[in-house]
């Protein structure tokens, strides 16, 4: 518990120099109000992705599948959007529409999960495999419905919910902290909740303790699905357009996001709050990156290059951890 409370603890430290470093480096464009609140609306995004990596991990699985039911489900809610609303239909009605877009982007990922959940766990294909596996499902889908086209110009107010700010502060950032509080709450005081992470430790010790585990890792995969449905309502009503394809960088993020926060790759172990300052340290990263104009292969070598870096580091302080802990018993 003490290595676990020192890494959020070294997370907390790197977050604060890096942003003090930006802000020394770069005082009259990162410290600026316009930068923070486009740093805030991006965050989401991928923000989202990261949380249901965690969950994901934590029982010991992984959905590589977030940024596939991230594009299809968008593209069901942009043609709600585009083919259902009307510039000459009522207001109210065209409210309704818009919440049918968003209730059936939504509906439509937990479905996604449900998908996956089954077949990691009725099936019995490794998490890895099958995720893998309906990636490619669900994008190819998405890209049969479009026919590889994008589809774009959705209602005004349907953009507020990516785009629209409550006084400074935008709309999507506080979409996301209301989740990142729901799941925080969700992982530390729900039986469902801790029986993740005892799934995710031992499997076979929470089967004796009367827990179903199949039960578990289908809502597990239920709530990634959940969260990338968020993800794709945020992300479509920010750009305005949705194109199969859209954010797949995004996998490589969240992945990156949930070790460097702290989670283990292996299971029974993760912290919203360290997957949190995470996000906070990649999107200060991507904000320099964006003001001093790297290429965007540059960043995703700098994103590669930095999980590995983060999973070495990982492995050699367990293995120090683990030495130190055998010294101390034999002592």
């Amino acid at each position: 518990m003490v290595g676990r409370h020192s890494k959020l603890i070294t997370l907390f430290i790197i977050m604060i120099v890096l942003i003090l470093i930006m802000s020394a480096a770069l005082p009259d464009k990162f410290l600026r109000l316009i930068n923070f609140q486009s740093m805030a609306s991006q965050i989401p995004e991928y923000g989202l992705l990261s949380i249901a990596m965690m969950i994901a991990l934590i029982t010991g699985g992984i959905d590589l599948s977030v940024v596939s039911i991230t594009n299809l489900t968008g593209v069901v809610a942009a043609l709600i959007l585009k083919n259902l609303i009307t510039p000459e239909m009522p207001g109210m009605q065209a409210f309704f529409m818009m919440a049918l877009a968003v209730i059936s982007a939504i509906a439509l990922s937990v479905v996604c999960g449900f998908i996956n959940g089954i077949v990691v766990t009725k099936v019995g294909v490794p998490a890895i495999l099958a995720t893998l596996g309906t990636q490619g499902l669900f994008l190819g889908i998405a890209v049969i419905i479009t026919k590889g086209y994008g589809i774009s110009s959705f209602p005004e107010k349907f953009l507020l919910i990516g785009s629209g700010k409550l006084g400074v502060i935008p709309i999507p950032f506080i979409i996301f902290i209301f989740v990142v509080l729901m799941i925080y709450g969700f992982l530390n005081k729900t039986k469902l909740g801790l029986s993740m992470y005892m799934v995710g430790s031992n499997p076979m010790v929470s089967r004796f303790a009367g827990i179903k585990n199949d039960d578990v890792l289908i809502k597990t995969y239920m709530i990634t699905g959940l969260l990338s449905g968020i993800s794709s309502v945020i992300m479509i009503s920010r750009v305005n357009s949705m194109r199969p394809g859209y954010g797949y960088a995004y996998l490589l993020q969240a992945i990156l996001v949930a070790i460097l926060g702290g989670v283990d790759p292996s299971g029974g172990f993760g912290s919203v709050i360290g997957v949190v300052m995470a996000i906070i340290i990649l999107q200060v990263l991507q904000s320099g990156f964006n003001i001093l104009s790297f290429s965007p292969f540059f960043k995703k070598f700098i994103w590669g290059l930095m999980l590995l870096v983060v999973m070495v580091i990982n492995f050699f302080v367990e293995k120090y951890q683990q030495r130190a802990k055998k010294l101390g018993v034999q002592a």
